[in-house]
């Protein structure tokens, strides 16, 4: 049965992190669960306002808000919350250019990734959810290795030189939006298995009271002793928040009834399950990670309940 939503307008997911932090592992399979046809895929880093070779000239990195249209970026998502296409910018990873702008239609859904989702309050206010990525540092480096060393053609040396000329600015300019996030996620290895970099790391979500999280009251019952927890802590800025861990190690079977509690907590979208939870690996292979799926119904499930007014701002 289709969903009969109750809000006449896009909705709009934010998924914000470093380079390399996951984000469009994340935003893919997102847009798969909710529908291809569905959704919109925006990635914020497009609105670069220079050139790689405008910012090494500059002495600017991507991260800094000076060498992006921010404003721009606002404006665009406002149209498209209000139903009105946009001619989107395109920048080239691999070469560091600008291409030729895409026409963008709204959509049921948008998903906006990128650095800088968060960097200002015109931004903020047209996100329904605001998801920040931040895995563990020396997890992320590898995987910019991997990446910008496979896809982006750099060598290792300069992916390096790339995060020691960058880590200032993503002090100052990225980490800081972590701050207004409804929910972080990070990644790490398991203790005492720091090479695992894929299907089987653990998540930590923390939930922030700024949205109504499900009540995974079911899903811990029947997870008791495959380590799903969920404790109530203080965050960085000492703000009382939930904090739900995954282990990497969840079985096949245990998994799937994870899986299966969490969509019954979103009936309304029943007819969208897919399967969901893979990503390619180091070896350039489809896997499939249980921490990832469960990361992905759960944001899945504050977007669907948006779309049926329980909390869409």
């Amino acid at each position: 049965m289709p969903l009969e939503r109750k809000v006449d307008r896009p909705i709009i997911l934010g998924i914000v992190g470093d380079s390399a932090s996951g984000k469009t592992t994340l935003t893919a399979g997102i847009a798969q669960i909710l529908g291809p046809d569905r959704v919109a895929c925006l990635c914020s880093d497009d609105y670069h306002s220079l050139t790689r070779a405008e910012r090494r000239a500059r002495g600017l990195t991507a991260l800094d808000p000076a060498a992006n249209h921010l404003d721009i970026a606002a404006q665009h998502l406002r149209l498209l919350r209000d139903g009105q296409p946009v001619l989107k910018p395109l920048y080239d990873h691999t070469r560091g250019t600008h291409e030729a702008p895409v026409y963008m239609p709204p959509r049921d859904y948008i998903i906006v990734e990128g650095l800088l989702a968060y960097a200002s309050r015109d931004l903020r206010d047209c996100f329904d959810v605001k998801v920040y990525l931040e895995p563990q540092e020396d997890l992320r480096v590898k995987w910019k290795l991997k990446r910008d060393t496979t896809e982006r053609g750099y060598t290792a040396e300069e992916v390096m030189e790339s995060l020691d000329h960058r880590r200032a600015d993503s002090a100052e300019f990225i980490q800081p939006q972590r701050t207004f996030a409804d929910i972080v996620v990070q990644f790490y290895p398991p203790q005492g298995h720091s090479e695992e970099t894929g299907a089987h790391l653990n998540v930590r979500h923390t939930l922030r009271p700024t949205l109504p999280h499900p009540d995974l009251t079911p899903v811990l019952d029947a997870g008791a002793k495959s380590g799903l927890r969920l404790d109530l802590k203080r965050d960085t800025d000492g703000k009382p928040v939930d904090v739900f861990e995954i282990p990497g190690d969840l079985d096949d079977r245990r998994a799937k009834a994870m899986e299966d509690l969490l969509w019954n907590l979103i009936p309304e979208a029943q007819h969208l399950r897919e399967n969901v939870g893979t990503f390619t690996d180091q070896e350039n292979r489809q896997a499939m990670s249980h921490p990832l799926a469960l990361s992905q119904l759960l944001i899945t499930y504050h977007m669907v309940k948006a779309a049926l007014g329980h909390h869409a701002i």
